[in-house]
């Protein structure tokens, strides 16, 4: 798990056919004197956790502290069980109850100490084996996949900005200047029940997979995350470039990415993971 400063780690391991590589990094930025994102990844499990809290005083970094740590002992721990091959709906179930578990612990801390009410925190997930990919969010941190020179981006922003563009009442151009930018419409730790959003995605090797809080989307345009994404360098240096970028262009936000790439298994890479 990664909060305060700057944190870079990167890890492989091996899921049947195919290796993961991970990489991940967490700035505060340039205006910010806090970090209140949390990053979390066990190669082992091929599991991913993001969050970017939100509250004043210090709640948003205890509110995405409390997500990433209890999810990622909760449903790491059943993930641990269950084994790689386990049933996609029986997975789905085991993050939403962990989510609950989590919600419902944000929630109350919020409710026991003043200095914490209203704190919450967004949450972008990814469960990875060697055949598919379980994607869940709440909020406006995002998950992109980039395969075959064509980026797209795996979730849906649960925010009023978004809202406005589905309903056609803003357009895209008038969407950068929009000042509800930073409205989320679903958040961890702000009401009894929170919906993780889940989608199941293919992986093929070549594929990597980009998670950020939005310190990053805000800052780095697709396209920029496109180009950056495709540069011939390794995945730490990937990570570190666009937290970068994200910070030449305005750094107004904390910074948080987790890269993963698949590649297909070489004859030379040992059949034991490495664990982290």
């Amino acid at each position: 798990m990664a909060n305060p400063g700057s944190t870079v780690s990167t890890t492989t391991t091996v899921a049947g056919p195919l290796t993961w590589d991970f990489a991940a990094l967490t700035d505060p930025g340039r205006v910010r004197a806090n970090n209140e994102d949390t990053i979390a990844f066990d190669a082992s499990l091929g599991l991913v956790l993001l969050a970017d809290g939100m509250g004043g005083y210090n709640g948003g970094e205890v509110a995405s502290g409390m997500a990433i740590a209890l999810l990622q002992a909760s449903f790491g721990r059943w993930l641990a069980h269950a084994g790689p091959q386990a049933n996609p709906k029986a997975v789905k179930r085991a993050l939403q109850a962990g989510t609950d578990e989590a919600n419902a612990a944000i929630l109350e801390a919020g409710i026991a100490n003043v200095q914490l009410q209203g704190m919450g925190t967004t949450l972008v997930l990814a469960a990875f084996t060697s055949e598919r990919v379980i994607v869940g969010h709440i909020g406006d941190s995002r998950c992109y996949r980039l395969r075959d020179q064509k980026l797209e981006l795996l979730t849906r922003d649960h925010s009023l900005l978004q809202e406005q563009l589905d309903a056609g009442a803003i357009t895209p151009e008038q969407a950068i200047l929009s000042p509800h930018r930073n409205l989320v419409t679903r958040a961890m730790g702000i009401e009894r029940h929170v919906e993780l959003e889940m989608h199941e995605h293919s992986v093929r090797a070549g594929d990597i997979f980009l998670l950020c809080s939005d310190g990053l989307s805000e800052m780095v345009s697709d396209a920029q995350i496109f180009t950056l994404l495709l540069q011939d360098i390794g995945l730490p240096e990937k990570a570190t470039l666009l937290v970068a970028t994200a910070n030449d262009n305005g750094g107004r936000d904390n910074i948080s990415v987790v890269l993963a790439r698949a590649a297909a298994v070489s004859a030379d890479i040992p059949s034991l993971a490495n664990k982290v």
